[in-house]
């Protein structure tokens, strides 16, 4: 594969960013649709900068072209205003997969020499 080959877009639902609504004494889930809109199979997968709070599942998968994945994201429950929240995110990283892969994602394909795209959704929490 020509690792200089850019890997396709995604588009997600929501495109910019998560809200999560009070009260936030209880667990919420918010479903994320990623659809690969690129001409290539991708290995992709989540990451979150505050691992004590969000939760992904699944965190990681393949999406061959034009394919779609449900994502939950889940905000555990915490005590609103006495937390930092400011800069709470979600981070979606992709990557093309090997000519010829199967379907099983390989966290090699993030440490090759090819390209890696990421998309930044910030949370924002809704008092």
């Amino acid at each position: 594969m020509d690792q200089s080959i850019p890997p396709g877009d995604i588009i997600t639902q929501p495109n910019s960013k998560l809200v999560f609504n009070a009260p936030f004494d209880n667990k919420h889930t918010y479903h994320i649709k990623m659809i690969s809109v690129g001409s290539r199979r991708i290995g992709w997968a989540f990451k979150t900068n505050n691992i004590e709070r969000l939760n992904v599942e699944p965190a990681f998968g393949v999406l061959d072209p034009k394919e779609s994945v449900l994502v939950a994201v889940s905000c555990d429950a915490f005590a609103c205003g006495q937390e930092d929240t400011n800069n709470d995110r979600i981070t979606i990283v992709w990557a093309n997969a090997p000519d010829g892969a199967a379907e099983q994602f390989q966290r090699e394909w993030f440490q090759r020499d090819g390209i890696v795209r990421r998309k930044n959704l910030p949370i924002e929490y809704n008092p």
